[in-house]
């Protein structure tokens, strides 16, 4: 499984993140504002996805540790926490889920936080994110094929109902990323290296995401049955990588990530 290697010292990479069309703004003040410390956050969205356009929005996504008295008293703490906020000009959504949460959803074939916690754009790390990204590997299953497949379908509809090419995008992207996990075991979340790497991958790809750099809500100029006919290819490749895949049945990190949430919680 491909995997970024991260560090307390590591911090963000201010050339990754310059490399993914983020503005030079400090992202890390975002992190102060929710009230609990900070596991990990990464950049997740168009910019993980390598099709942002010029007004697109930032999304910042990860966890937060809430403290034991939040979990055992009469009042429960707050296991989402999310901040819209206005940096410099730029529009960053920040959305943590609670350390015990998040570890939940990656057990349960949550995609999207697998790719939020693997996320080469880092804004904000700590050892106990470094040990999430040793641990996901044992988390991937055969059936993450269907988180992808349903996420897919969903933005197909919307593409159909709207036209735009941002939803004809993600389901690309969804497929796409589906099938790369299925054959190789490896989270890979990029468009545009997953156009390279797949070879079911529609030859317009690079014209679809040039297309989207211009305009965020901007139509799909390219011809419905093709597209239809792009999309179903897809969903065949997923199915037939799903049945070969060699990936388990079920995590094999259960207890491991457990301990890591008990450890991680008593520390903090």
């Amino acid at each position: 499984m491909r995997v970024t290697r991260v560090t307390p010292e590591s911090g963000g990479s201010t050339a990754r993140l310059r490399e993914a069309g983020l503005p030079a703004i400090d992202l890390g003040a975002a992190l102060a504002e929710p009230g609990h410390p900070t596991v990990f956050a990464t950049v997740s969205g168009a910019h993980l996805y390598g099709f942002p356009s010029g007004d697109s929005g930032i999304e910042l996504r990860g966890a937060h540790l809430l403290p034991v008295r939040d979990l055992i008293g009469l009042r429960d703490g707050q296991e989402t926490q999310s901040l819209v906020t206005d940096r410099d000009g730029a529009a960053v959504d920040l959305a943590t889920h609670d350390l015990r949460k998040f570890a939940r959803m990656m057990l349960r074939r949550n995609g999207h936080v697998l790719e939020q916690l693997l996320s080469p754009l880092v804004v904000h790390t700590t050892p106990a994110h470094a040990e999430l990204v040793e641990l996901a590997p044992g988390v991937l299953t055969v059936h993450h094929a269907r988180h992808y497949r349903d996420f897919a379908d969903t933005q197909w509809r919307l593409y159909e109902s709207t036209g735009e090419l941002k939803p004809l995008l993600h389901a690309f992207r969804s497929l796409l990323t589906g099938i790369h996990l299925m054959r190789s075991g490896q989270v890979e979340s990029g468009l545009p290296v997953l156009g390279q790497e797949v070879a079911e991958a529609p030859t317009q790809l690079g014209e679809l995401i040039e297309a989207k750099a211009a305009a965020e809500h901007g139509p799909a100029e390219a011809d419905a049955a093709v597209l239809a006919g792009d999309i179903k290819k897809l969903h065949a490749a997923l199915d037939e990588a799903q049945a070969a895949s060699a990936l388990p049945d079920a995590p094999t990190v259960y207890e491991a990530v457990h301990d890591l949430v008990v450890r991680v919680r008593l520390a903090g």
